[in-house]
Parts: structure tokens; C-alpha cells; sequence
């Protein structure tokens, strides 16, 4: 039986790599997957770290791939971009979308005197650089305010922390994933603009094809399921965060369906790379002479997401 070291992954991201996990999806497919637990990290929020070029892509996604502990990890698309230009790991590169499509919202204190996007000109925003929310952060408020009018920090990876530090005032917004999008709603945080975001999966040489492909499929399963059944996979978000009693103390009631979307995990369309690649470049987070094919490696992730 093949083995797969995969970081370790929560459901807003990785929903049905734990589906698969659990129910013997990978198995089943000749494939031992472990995951390696990459830890809380920093749960503080650095107002005064607004340049994301002075964090490290790597402090969470990506840690224990570049420290040779993890053959595999899935974050944001965008994320991964850099991270795979900055990877010391040999060959390290994307190779395909996940299946969730992880959905995010932008919220405020109840008492914030934000009621729009728009009002946030100026404001501070807490994200966490070089994760999902902070490119979805800048994408939403692109469509408001001037680049310039949009100032951001760096907030904790953890949608709890960043919760805390919205409702402490530290930072007039921020963006949360589930559960905690739904907790902030029952506080009384208003959600001014949300949208939803790709992951994509970052490999090492030790992962072909064919276990990529083992891979796929057990996520395919695991994809099916959770569509025929959302309700019964909504429990995860709730599970997943048991130890916080605010989270434990919700039910699959409290949270929507509309907020979970898994489709096939498949490939980067061509155009959609250079596309994604462009953007991240006009905002100086990724090298203006990297082509963007040289991010991928093609030969795997046509493959493995082979039918």
C-alpha cells in the first residue's frame, strides 16, 4: 500500500479529504494516508505588519512540505502561487485544484459604523497573508475602493483569533470561513461582501501519477457523498471545532447548505493560470518574469486527474 503524507487540513479546505479519510475512501484505493499536524501558530494580530512581502508564505500552508515532513498540502490557489516560487522543495509544484470550493466572508462588530465595502476605504482590515482570504479580501475590495484606499495587516490564520480581534476593535474588519462565518452572524457581525475561492493541491516529486490518481478518486467518492447528503456533512465544520464551546454549542441548522460547494478535484485551466498568475503579479506578490506554467507540473496533474 502506497503512502501520502498530507498536512493537516479543516473542512472549510479540505472537507473531502477528511470524508475520505474517515469513511476508507483512500484505502480502499491502495493509498495509507496520514496527516501531519501543523499546529496553532501565531494567534496574534500585527496591526503594524500591513506588507504581506514581510511575512512568510510559509508559517502555516506549506511548513511541513518544505520541511520535508509532508509529501503533499492543499491551500488557496492564490496562496499557492507564491508559495511554489519560494519552495526550497526540488520540483515542488501545484498539481491541481482541490474539491471544495471554500466560501469566505468579510464582517464587521456589530457596533462598527461600516455598512459597505465601500466604507472600509482606509479602514483596517485583519487577514491572513498569503491564505485565501486575504487575495479574496483584496478581490472584493477591488471592486469598491482604489488599491491604495485598501489597507490591510496581518491578522491570525485561525478564523477564531480573527473573530476575537474584530469584536475586540483591534482591526475594523476581517474575514472568516465556516464555521465561524455563521458564530460572527449569531454575535451580530454583519457580512458586508463574500465571495467564494479555488485551493489547489502542492506536491513533491514522491507523489506521481498514479498516486495522484489513487488520490483522486478516493476524493471523487468522498465528493459524491457529500453532495447526495450535505446535511450529514455539514456535522464536520461543527466536529472539527469541538473543543470551542461556542462552535460545539451549534447545529447543522444554524449553518447553510448554499455555503458548501465540492465538485471534481481536475485541473487548472490554462487560461485561468495566467489569468490568476497576471493578478497576483499587479500586486507585486509574485516574480513579474515567472511564467506561470513553470508553477504547475503538468505531466502529474494531467494525469492524475485522468478518469
Amino acid at each position: 500500500m502506497k503512502k501520502l503524507v498530507l498536512e493537516s487540513t479543516a473542512p472549510f479546505q479540505g472537507l473531502c479529504e477528511l470524508v475520505a479519510y474517515n469513511e476508507g475512501l483512500f484505502e480502499k484505493e491502495g493509498l495509507q494516508v496520514e496527516f501531519a499536524d501543523r499546529g496553532t501558530g501565531d494567534i496574534q494580530t500585527h496591526t503594524d505588519l500591513t506588507n504581506p512581502k514581510d511575512a512568510n508564505p510559509h508559517a502555516s500552508h506549506g511548513m511541513l512540505f518544505e520541511e520535508g515532513k509532508a509529501d503533499m498540502y492543499n491551500a488557496c490557489e492564490w496562496g499557492n502561487y507564491c508559495r511554489v516560487q519560494d519552495s526550497v522543495v526540488e520540483n515542488g509544484r501545484q498539481i491541481g485544484r482541490r474539491s471544495i470550493i471554500a466560501y469566505s466572508g468579510l464582517v464587521v462588530r456589530p457596533d462598527s459604523p461600516v455598512q459597505t465595502a465601500q466604507q472600509l476605504a482606509n479602514r483596517l482590515v485583519g487577514v491572513p497573508f498569503y491564505f485565501g482570504t486575504h487575495y479574496l479580501a483584496l478581490h472584493m475590495l477591488e471592486g469598491f475602493l482604489t488599491r491604495d484606499q485598501i489597507n490591510l495587516c496581518q491578522a491570525p490564520r485561525g478564523s477564531r483569533y480573527r473573530l476575537e480581534s474584530v469584536m475586540k476593535g483591534e482591526i475594523e474588519a476581517t474575514t472568516l470561513t465556516e464555521p465561524y462565518l455563521t458564530l460572527a452572524e449569531k454575535k451580530g457581525c454583519r457580512i458586508v461582501v463574500a465571495a467564494s475561492l479555488h485551493g489547489t493541491e502542492v506536491a513533491a516529486d514522491s507523489v506521481d501519477s498514479e498516486t495522484y490518481a489513487m488520490f483522486n478518486r478516493a476524493v471523487r467518492e468522498a465528493v459524491r457523498r457529500v453532495n447526495a447528503d450535505k446535511r450529514k456533512y455539514l456535522q464536520y465544520f461543527i466536529d472539527y471545532h469541538k473543543d470551542d464551546p461556542e462552535i460545539a454549542a451549534l447545529t447543522v441548522d444554524d449553518l447553510r447548505e448554499s455555503r458548501l460547494v465540492v465538485v471534481d478535484p481536475a485541473p487548472i485551466p490554462a487560461e485561468e493560470l495566467e489569468r490568476t498568475a497576471a493578478w497576483i503579479k499587479s500586486w507585486g506578490l509574485l516574480d513579474e518574469d515567472k511564467p506561470a506554467v513553470e508553477l504547475v507540473n503538468p505531466e502529474v496533474q494531467s494525469s492524475g486527474h485522468a478518469v
